[in-house]
């Protein structure tokens, strides 16, 4: 019994550490083709992660939390022993949930949304849009976003780390 356990703990680090999707899969999450995990953590999803849908071609960054109840019920647990406020989260296609995030019970996200870094999530977030803060807010459409960065991407992504350094040190002196 106690090999299993361990096996299984080991099996657990494996998935989160090698195969965040399966992991997330493994734990219960409804999640979505093509959506990557960077840097997941065990208890992120905290503990109904059967509670929680996310969609197609995602990207979740690190330290990212999806709480699927309130905890502060237990302050009435003198009164309602068994109490637990519940909730589902809904994250649609093509979402990006920036480092830090904190996604609370009963929220949906639509699709193609930015969640900007240390958002925290108290409501739902509509398609093509781009929401910050704590509480998180909209702040701009998606559409508009992409227009206001579309000026100042620069295109390293995938290079190796000498060539991307010299194309930062050459491009990021104009600024």
């Amino acid at each position: 019994m106690l090999f299993k356990r361990i096996l299984n703990k080991l099996y657990i680090q494996y998935l989160l550490r090698r195969k965040p999707f399966e992991y997330a899969k493994y734990v219960g999450v409804d999640v979505g083709v093509g959506t990557r995990f960077m840097g997941p953590e065990h208890g992120m999803f905290g503990t109904e992660p059967f509670l929680i849908s996310i969609g197609k071609n995602c990207l979740i960054t690190g330290e990212v939390k999806f709480l699927t109840h309130d905890g502060s019920v237990y302050l009435l647990k003198n009164k309602f022993p068994k109490a637990d406020l519940l909730g589902r989260i809904k994250i649609g296609d093509n979402v990006f949930i920036g480092y830090r995030t904190i996604i609370l019970p009963g929220v949906t996200v639509g699709s193609n949304v930015v969640i900007g870094a240390g958002s925290v999530v108290t409501r739902s977030i509509p398609d093509n849009s781009v929401a910050v803060g704590s509480p998180a807010k909209v702040v701009s459409s998606i559409e508009d976003y992409l227009n206001k960065v579309e000026k100042k991407i620069i295109h390293t992504g995938g290079l190796p780390i000498d060539e991307k350094k010299k194309i930062l040190e050459r491009e990021l002196k104009k600024d």
